[in-house]
């Protein structure tokens, strides 16, 4: 299937998305940064994904796994939100640094 745009389009967007996201990941200072750096990673992800299935005979494989990305990607923000709200509570802040001693 032929389309407009070529695959190596999507892979300098995907790549520049992935280390845009590592970047945040890396140097944020807040917990919600850091999961929001974890997303755009995610994101570089299923948009390879997507990309590289126009060359499946299949065509649903990278769809399939996409979909499959998303959702443990949603199970990973619920997860790790509530962990952030425990966190919270327990120490007033979600700075990581401050987090150094989780045993009390």
């Amino acid at each position: 299937m032929n389309s407009a745009i070529p695959l190596f389009h999507f892979l300098v967007v995907a790549a520049a998305l992935f280390s845009l996201g590592l970047a945040v990941a890396v140097t944020k200072r807040n917990v919600i940064g850091i999961l929001i750096g974890l997303e755009l990673m995610l994101n570089a992800v299923n948009l390879n994904l997507i990309a590289f299935s126009r060359h499946d005979p299949v065509l649903l494989r990278g769809q399939l796994f996409a979909l499959f990305v998303i959702v443990v990607a949603a199970a990973e923000v619920t997860v790790a939100l509530a962990i952030v709200l425990r966190v919270y509570h327990h120490y007033g802040s979600i700075d990581p640094d401050e987090m150094k001693d989780l045993k009390q």
